[in-house]
């Protein structure tokens, strides 16, 4: 048995079933994923067969059934023969992290040897979905027949629907209604117009004579309360220059004024 033999076991034998397990070393697990949008939304893909690889051994012989009715041995054989070459494999793949399946892809091991499977890009596994490919809805062109009946239906659906017109009521056999003649009613003789009454002339009334203007009275309280206060800024004035001027005079004398005996011994030392 060699690598060439196993992928195509595998391959073979993954198109009916979902699992195909590797004794010893884990499963080939094949699962049905839906259509699915891509390119934004502007591409259909068709549903397809997605192959997956788990750690976790099944409990199928799918396999060793396959090459005991290829090689004509039992199955006994063939699940020995299976075991032995599978070790072998796995051991190679832990130090080389990385084992090609021809037509499927790359079996792989990390550090830790956990191993892992990356299938082929146009890797195909599912035969109910040949034929199917992506569809791009960028290049699709509608044409006019489409275009019609997409403007029909849309028409239909703004189309208010027409009211029902009210049915006449039927007419029922009366008997003819009796004519009622108005005689002319005497009109009514004109008032008399009354005369106008005479008009009288206004009196004229006496303009009012112009009372004299107020002279303005002067403001005697503004004026008082500027002198006290220009009195106030002279005095303090006159204050600040004594001091001043005594400051200059007679220092001793002002500090004998701002500070204590106490303070003044201590300004002195």
């Amino acid at each position: 048995m060699d690598i060439d033999l196993l992928a195509k076991m595998v391959k073979e034998t993954i198109l009916d079933n979902d699992t195909v397990t590797l004794p010893g070393v884990g499963s080939f697990v094949a699962e049905l994923m839906p259509a699915v949008f891509s390119d934004k939304g502007y591409t259909i893909n068709p549903p397809y067969r997605r192959l997956s690889f788990l750690p976790k051994e099944g409990e199928d012989t799918l396999l060793a059934d396959v090459y005991a009715g290829a090689n004509g041995i039992s199955r006994d054989d063939s699940l020995r023969i299976l075991v032995d070459y599978l070790q072998e494999m796995k051991e190679v793949l832990k130090v080389r992290k990385t084992i090609i399946l021809p037509g499927l892809g790359r079996l792989r091991a990390t550090r830790e040897n956990n191993f892992f499977f990356v299938a082929d890009e146009d890797l195909d596994i599912y035969p109910s979905g040949l034929g199917l490919e992506p569809i791009s809805l960028k290049t699709h062109v509608e044409t006019r027949e489409e275009v019609h009946s997409a403007v029909a239906s849309l028409a239909e659906v703004l189309a208010p629907e027409p009211t029902p017109e009210p049915e006449p009521a039927p007419e029922s056999a009366s008997e003819p209604e009796p004519v009622i003649v108005l005689e002319p009613t005497p009109e009514p003789e004109p008032d008399p117009v009354p005369e106008p009454a005479p008009v009288l002339e206004p009196t004229p009334t006496p303009e009012p004579e112009p009372e004299p203007a107020l002279e303005p009275k002067p403001r005697r309280g503004w004026r008082r309360f500027w002198r006290v206060l220009g009195l106030l800024l002279l005095l303090v004035l006159i204050v600040t220059l004594a001091w001043v001027v005594i400051g200059r005079v007679d220092p001793d004398l002002v500090d004998s004024l701002l500070y204590s005996e106490e303070e003044l011994e201590i300004l002195r030392y």
